[in-house]
């Protein structure tokens, strides 16, 4: 690998032959953790508006999203084929049938070259799983789990209202159908430390995983964890320490697994801590900087580090099949 990590924009331009975007797309769709059917409130970090684009009409359609997206990127990024992101909530939480009609406004577009469904490891049954099985025929797929931690006692501190044998076993059965799985960790949860963290990191080395999004902890306004940050039981790692982590988090990460994000960002009109948070750009630009000073690589550690097997794989190990 020439670059120190492997980065979705080159994985899709090498598959695709030029630029690449991603168009963010809004199905409309609930959420099982805040409706009661598995839990009330959300995550405890949650603010769904925070990830609306500020122009963003409530009253359009998929195909109206899709094609004012493509437009507004090609034209901002100079971007030639699309990826249609089922982005906001949990974007498989409705009958099959339902489903298919909303995924196939998605990719009814020329310049669409995939689709990416971001949903929760809960909410995968395999009629959905065969759903996208299918749909990946026509066009490449992948599918978006969030997890967040790989130990179920952050999960539950969290209000994830899953656990990790959730994931595994969604994990395992998209493998079965060939499906890229994309998972979404956060670094910097309360109560974890960074054994925890970089345990993450192994877990999902372990785990065969296809893609991976790395995000930092906001503080939103409105959410448990403001709550929790303004009575002194939580507070966020320092730019520098997470810098430092998703440093150590991609050195264990095997080097094949492309990296979809290495950070988030948010806006400031919800914003409560980091102040950092605001400025995607600052943030790479320390994590490449600790990267290049320490000349070091995604998956440079992966045989130094001592691998223990979760408790939720397989006996077999690292494989799951």
């Amino acid at each position: 690998m020439t670059k120190h990590y492997n980065s979705l924009s080159d994985f899709l331009k090498n598959k695709f032959g030029c630029k690449v975007f991603k168009v963010s797309l809004n199905a409309g769709f609930a959420c099982p953790n805040r409706d009661g059917t598995k839990g009330t409130g959300g995550c405890i970090y949650c603010k769904p508006e925070s990830l609306l684009p500020l122009d963003y009409n409530p009253g359009i359609g998929i195909k109206e999203q899709l094609h004012h997206g493509i437009e507004y990127i090609r034209k901002r990024h100079k971007a030639e084929k699309f990826i249609s992101y089922f982005q906001i909530n949990t974007n498989t939480y409705a009958p099959v049938s339902e489903l298919e009609r909303i995924y196939r406004q998605g990719i009814d577009h020329p310049d669409v070259v995939g689709m990416a469904v971001s949903t929760r490891p809960d909410c995968l049954d395999n009629r959905i799983l065969d759903l996208l099985k299918r749909l990946s025929k026509e066009k490449f797929l992948w599918l978006e789990l969030g997890l967040q931690s790989s130990h179920n006692r952050t999960l539950k501190l969290i209000n994830r209202c899953h656990t990790v044998e959730d994931f595994t076993d969604a994990v395992k059965r998209a493998k079965e159908r060939d499906m890229p799985v994309c998972v979404h960790i956060i670094l910097g949860l309360p109560e974890e430390t960074k054994e925890d963290m970089l345990a993450t990191s192994s877990f999902l080395a372990g785990l065969g995983i296809w893609g991976i999004k790395l995000h930092h902890i906001h503080i939103h306004k409105g959410t448990k964890l403001e709550e929790m940050y303004k009575s002194g039981e939580f507070s966020p790692l320092g730019l520098d320490e997470y810098a430092d982590m998703a440093v150590e988090f991609l050195e264990r990460l095997p080097e094949d697994v492309v990296i979809h994000r290495l950070c988030g960002d948010t806006s400031r009109r919800f914003l409560i801590a980091p102040d950092w948070s605001v400025n995607k750009f600052v943030i790479l630009e320390r994590i490449h900087r600790f990267l290049e000073e320490r000349n070091t690589f995604q998956g440079v550690k992966i045989e130094k580090y001592n691998y223990t097997p979760h408790p939720s794989l397989s006996p077999q190990g690292r494989g799951l099949r």
